[in-house]
């Protein structure tokens, strides 16, 4: 029962990653938005689900993981109803950031619970598993089930969705879940939990308006000044803190930086590219909203297929073969899809994304078994949430730059459907260059050529597994 509540928690949340998607072109036709509100709408989410990731796991471990999942379940599902219920952008960007700030606090819980009620280490890693097998069916079921309840209901049915699974959570998860909690848990860092989502924030906030204001309107360069000193004093922070959320001395290790570097550009890209896949089916194909959320699943597909097998080849190649191999899949397919256009056929356009699919699975789980590689056993469920964390504010920036792209193009002249393209070479150039930058420095780390998989402790509070596969799921 346990397995079940937990696996259909992170199915909910990975299933709002990728269904919003599908319901874009609705949302901007029914709310009368542009093309920021769409920013907003889907950067809300994953701003407050990537600064508030760390602090979700010291919450649970603190104050107890049935505690924390529940009022995880309980957030998430209200602000699903309020987003289903939003008149107006502005509310359904308030309902968003609500459902991140659930999320942050149920995907970490989830998996702290089943570490708690699997000490064997093999059994735990099965556990584990059929979690992130959840997690994956999640990501690839987005698309079809946003097309489809968009299709017949209109974008507010992607969000009611999650009332009937939330209801059953958090039914059956208040009678049959145990509660446990770590009592040596560190401290909550408040400041730089604070301080890192304002920062972000404010830099997220100057990206999105600059391509609608200008970049040069005084808004926008505040937002930006606003972030260098928030972000400035971040890190003053942290320096300072005994616990601090993020620890700067991880990065004096080049391994940690690199892989969280590459981290930051699977999550720009992919998360940036994926924003507009359903925009480029629907408004420059002229596709249904139904049919072009089936025609973006071989991105989800090929990522559901290769995963699994992504940690193998990094254990028998090596970290910096098979993460360049799959930047360089990535990049080129990225590329490619720079080239599409209105008359493209489908026959050409589906490989290219099944491309872009693999590339990127097969980058998530090594990039986070390098990290773990590069620090103690005992920071590696630290590193491996440091990890998630910079995939998610990649995916923040990603959405944020490549709209501005578009923006800035479509304010120059060109169409909307030139500005697409503009976007997929620019995310398909930002990760031909991460290839080369991982292809160089990771093969100058000596601990990835010193052992072919992340080093694992044998105490059953310190298995990194369970870490490894929260941030490949994430």
């Amino acid at each position: 029962m346990l397995l079940t509540v937990t696996c259909l928690g992170q199915f909910m949340v990975l299933l709002d990653n990728t269904i919003v998607g599908a319901a874009l072109p609705d949302m901007q036709h029914r709310l009368d938005t542009q093309l920021t509100g769409l920013q907003w709408i889907v950067d809300a989410y994953v701003l407050l689900v990537a600064m508030l990731l760390l602090s979700g796991g010291i919450f649970a471990d603190r104050f107890g993981r049935k505690r924390v999942y529940l009022t995880g379940v309980a957030v998430f599902t209200v602000a699903s109803v309020l987003c289903s219920l939003a008149p107006s952008v502005g509310w359904l960007v308030a309902g968003r950031a609500l459902q991140g700030i659930g999320a942050a606090a149920l995907s970490p819980a989830s998996l702290a619970l089943l570490a708690a009620a699997y000490p064997v280490p093999q059994e735990r890693v099965k556990a584990i598993g059929l979690w992130a097998g959840f997690s994956g069916i999640g990501l690839a079921a987005g698309p079809v089930a946003g097309g489809v309840l968009t299709g017949a209901y209109g974008w507010p049915a992607i969000f009611l969705v999650n009332l009937p699974m939330g209801m059953l959570l958090l039914l059956v998860g208040l009678r049959h879940l145990g509660e446990s909690r770590n009592p040596s848990a560190p401290a909550i860092d408040i400041p730089g939990t604070v301080l890192s989502v304002l920062g972000v924030g404010a830099l997220t906030y100057g990206l999105i308006e600059g391509g609608a204001r200008g970049w040069t309107s005084p808004v926008v360069l505040g937002g930006f000044a606003a972030a260098a000193i928030l972000l400035a004093a971040f890190v003053a922070v942290e320096a300072r803190r005994s616990a601090p959320m993020l620890p700067l001395r991880l990065f004096r290790q080049r391994l940690f930086t690199v892989s969280n570097t590459a981290m930051v550009v699977v999550g720009f890209a992919l998360m940036g590219s994926s924003f507009f896949f359903s925009q480029f089916f629907v408004y420059v194909q002229g596709s249904s909203i139904l049919r072009a959320g089936l025609q973006t699943l071989p991105v989800s597909l090929a990522m559901v297929i290769v995963s699994p097998f992504a940690g193998r080849f990094a254990a028998r190649y090596g970290f910096r073969v098979v993460v360049t191999t799959g930047l360089v899949l990535a990049g080129g397919g990225l590329l490619a899809l720079g080239t599409v256009h209105a008359d493209t056929g489908y026959g050409n356009v589906w490989w290219r994304l099944g491309i872009v699919g693999a590339g990127f699975a097969l980058t998530l789980s090594p990039l986070t078994g390098a990290a773990i590689q590069s620090v103690s056993p005992q920071e590696g469920g630290l590193a491996s949430g440091i990890s998630s964390t910079t995939r998610q504010i990649g995916a923040v920036l990603g959405v944020a730059v490549l709209g501005a792209v578009v923006r800035t193009r479509q304010s120059g002249g060109a169409s909307f459907e030139t500005g697409l393209n503009s976007a997929f070479l620019a995310a398909g150039a930002v990760t031909s260059a991460a290839a080369v930058f991982t292809g160089l420095w990771l093969a100058r780390s000596r601990s990835v050529e010193d052992s072919s998989a992340p080093r694992r402790s044998t105490g059953p509070d310190a298995v990194t597994t369970p870490n490894e596969a929260f941030a490949n799921s994430r």
